[in-house]
């Protein structure tokens, strides 16, 4: 998230650009079969031979009792119409508003500041309002809708005109959430409770009337989750040393969750959200490695590897803000003379990094925050297709340059029985406490193999950079368990989402500008080109003389045998960013038009409704053309395309040639633009209701480059969305604010494509 590196933003959004990855590990550049292998197996362009796959899904009636009983033949199934993109697509623009396809209307219902409570004033918007405990959070980003039925008393797999929208708030535009501006270190404990409260997870009942959905103020529904609220620790590393505190010393609990990112629905029934880049939250001191035994100290090795050496700042500087406990924690600096860190915060870094699981319909069920999957910078986690009797599987990105895609396969296996279960956050305890945690190898041939991280592993065992205690000690340093295997090293794994009806798993990279055709650098900030990440190249504005991979891709994987389970993949590369006119031989290899061109995928999801694939764009590359934008595309299957080989001449004169696997190029009929944001903004989060035909859609910082100067001065703010847009205070002056759109088709179609649906029982 926050792709964007203007020049006003490098300070705060250094986090995004992470580079801790000192391992190492291989590139895929060695010789490769030029043959790719051809599936047979059936494909899912939804247009064309995957309306056909889709079509097949259509349920039959099934008769049961004695021979004798008489069970009168089933009604003919209605005929099925091919799912096809119905909307023209929308043109690239810069306009400070939100442009959708005619026929469609957007609508904004959720904004930065919202009050959540009855006692809770409504939003000024000028940098007063406080009390955000009880209002809607910053930076709104992955976001599940929840149905409830009609009287609002029970969860509804069906509800589409009641229910629940959770949604992570993952970070700040800070300036405006004060009346001047931010002011520096030592901050103002008013500013830095503000601050913190308005990260976190918020949960807002919507309600359909007359046609269009509005938040409930007082709904018993609402809440907010910020980083000080209490969150219980699960799995495997509870009770471990590793995460012993001041605020827990038994090493079973923390406080809150910050910098959540993408999200996702369990298969029971709860909100699943990934704490992203959260290192930059916290403050060590230059002193601190001697401190705690030097740089060859685990602790210190752990830091490192983590974004935290010592001598850095904190993003906010909350540890400045006063002595209390709500502030020092921040300050993660050994400072105690205890032999086991429960008199200061040395361990609280490792307390961050987890999956987290919220129950969004009881507010009295404490967060969990599910240490089997493994710490790092989680984007998201997406679970993979759900077979009776099976393992479930986790898939999950490491959103930094460099790092891995993850899966976690439960030890347990799936019973439908607990799709409703009476506690849906203890149902969590089952399936996501107790598993195995792989790491993905990509191999240059299109096949590929998850290795498991365990303390058994001779690799991690014997991993001369870091001694791995036990299997706590692992799963908490995954990073490093992920180095010792060899692990291939990607370009900023973002959303994974996995095909409703394939079961094939997509992994959005977002971009890489350390991705070099001959890395010069340590291997902690260049990788070389190799299959799975073959592009590198130049690009104005931003990259006009760096070279790495701009414009960012997808990868897609699909399992041996379909089996979550399975320990080794197929993948070729779905879809390559790029703008249209670039050289299709080595950045346009999609062979993308002016009406599907996009940068940097970030969010990515699939209609459980229609199965068709939605991206979302974060993108600071392609912004002198155009805002960041929404596409709605049907996918097909790994192996649909060709190899393609990128002939490229090395500074010195000397050839490279990479060969790489890229899916069927899309067309006008399988990939359009659907949505294009106001300026300065990203779009991401993205949600249905059951009916498929509201989509809802989170705009995140709009007009976010602002500086303290510019602060009051409304003529120096880049967006005043949605205040412009009729929503909220201000008009056409306002401070912008992140916020949550909801989509309708004004025929009260479903969004975005016609014929008939046929997921999801429609």
């Amino acid at each position: 998230m926050n792709a964007h590196t203007r020049p006003e933003q490098l300070a705060l959004q250094a986090h995004d650009n992470e580079d801790c990855n000192t391992s190492g590990n291989p590139s895929l550049n060695d010789v490769i079969d030029a043959r790719l292998s051809r599936r047979n197996a059936l494909r899912v362009g939804m247009g064309s031979a995957g309306a056909a796959v889709l079509g097949s899904l259509s349920l039959s009636a099934c008769g049961g009792g004695s021979d004798a009983l008489s069970v009168p033949a089933p009604a003919p199934a209605p005929a099925q119409t091919p799912l096809t993109l119905s909307f023209s697509p929308v043109a690239k623009t810069m306009a400070d508003t939100v442009t959708v396809p005619a026929g469609y209307t957007a609508t904004p219902i959720y904004a930065m500041g919202d009050s959540l409570a009855a006692a809770t004033p409504d939003f000024k918007n000028d940098g007063t309002d406080t009390d955000f405990e009880n209002r809607a959070g910053d930076h709104h980003d992955g976001m599940i809708y929840f149905g409830l039925n009609a009287e609002g008393t029970a969860a509804s797999a069906t509800g589409s005109e009641r229910g629940l929208l959770a949604m992570n708030h993952e970070a700040l535009s800070d300036q405006y959430l004060h009346a001047a501006g931010t002011t520096p270190n030592p901050r103002p404990p008013a500013e830095a409770d503000k601050e913190m409260a308005a990260h976190g997870i918020s949960v807002v009942e919507i309600r359909k009337t007359s046609g269009k959905f509005a938040t409930q103020k007082a709904s018993a529904y609402n809440r907010r989750v910020h980083p000080n609220t209490a969150v219980t620790l699960t799995g495997p590393v509870r009770g471990n040393a590793l995460l012993k505190t001041k605020y827990s010393t038994a090493g079973d609990a923390t406080r809150g969750t910050i910098n959540n990112c993408g999200a996702s629905y369990t298969p029971w029934g709860t909100y699943f959200s990934g704490e992203e880049n959260w290192n930059g939250y916290f403050f060590r001191s230059a002193t601190d490695d001697a401190a705690r035994g030097g740089a060859t100290a685990k602790s210190v090795v752990s830091l490192a590897r983590y974004g935290k050496p010592q001598n850095s700042a904190s993003r906010h500087g909350w540890e400045t803000a006063g002595s209390a406990d709500k502030y020092a924690r921040w300050n993660i600096s050994q400072t105690g003379t205890s032999a086991d860190g429960t008199d200061d915060y040395r361990n609280e870094l490792n307390t961050y990094g987890y999956m987290v699981e919220i129950d969004p319909y009881d507010k009295n069920q404490a967060l969990r925050k599910r240490t089997a999957l493994g710490r790092f910078a989680h984007e998201m986690g997406v679970f993979g297709k759900v077979v009776e009797g099976k393992p479930l599987t986790v898939y999950m990105g490491d959103d930094s340059r460099g790092e891995y895609v993850y899966k976690f396969v439960s030890s347990a296996n799936w019973s439908a029985a607990d799709a409703n279960p009476a506690n849906r956050i203890t149902t969590g305890d089952k399936y996501l406490d107790s598993g195995k945690l792989y790491v993905a190898k990509y191999a240059a041939d299109g096949t590929g193999s998850w290795v498991e991280l365990h303390i058994a592993n001779a690799a991690i065992a014997g991993y001369a950079s870091y001694k791995f205690a036990d299997q706590a000690d692992v799963l908490v340093n995954a990073r490093l368990a992920a180095d010792a295997v060899g692990a291939t090293r990607m370009d900023r794994p973002e959303w994974s989402a996995v095909h409703p009806v394939t079961g094939e798993i997509y992994v959005t990279l977002t971009n890489n500008s350390n991705r070099k055709l001959e890395p010069t650098g340590s291997a902690a900030s260049q990788q070389a080109v190799d299959a799975a990440n073959p592009r590198s190249y130049t690009d104005a504005p931003t990259a006009s003389s760096a070279p790495g991979n701009i414009n960012g891709h997808i990868v897609r994987m699909k399992e041996n045998g379909s089996d979550g389970a399975a320990t080794a993949f197929t993948w070729d590369i779905y879809l390559f960013g790029a703008q249209a006119d670039a050289d299709p031989a080595k950045i346009n290899l999609s062979g993308l038009t002016a009406d599907n061109d996009l940068s940097s995928p970030d969010g990515m999801w699939f209609s459980n409704k229609t199965g068709v694939a939605f991206i979302e764009t974060d993108d600071g590359a392609y912004t002198d053309v155009t805002n960041c934008m929404l596409l709605i595309g049907m996918a097909g299957q790994v192996g649909d395309g060709a190899t393609q080989t990128l002939d490229y001449t090395k500074a010195d004169g000397s050839k490279l040639t990479v060969q790489t696997r890229i899916g069927a190029k899309p067309t006008s009929a399988t990939l359009r633009r659907f949505l294009v944001g106001p300026k300065d903004s990203e779009i991401t989060g993205i949600a249905e209701t059951p009916d498929g035909k509201t989509l809802f859609v989170n705009i995140q910082h709009p007009g976010e480059t602002i500086s303290k100067a510019n602060i009051g001065d409304p003529t120096k703010y880049l967006s005043h969305w949605p205040g412009n847009a009729g929503y909220g205070p201000g008009g056409t002056s306002a401070r912008p604010r992140s916020a949550t759109i909801a989509i309708t088709r004004n025929d009260g179609g479903l969004i975005g494509v016609d014929g008939t649906a046929v997921l999801n029982n429609a």
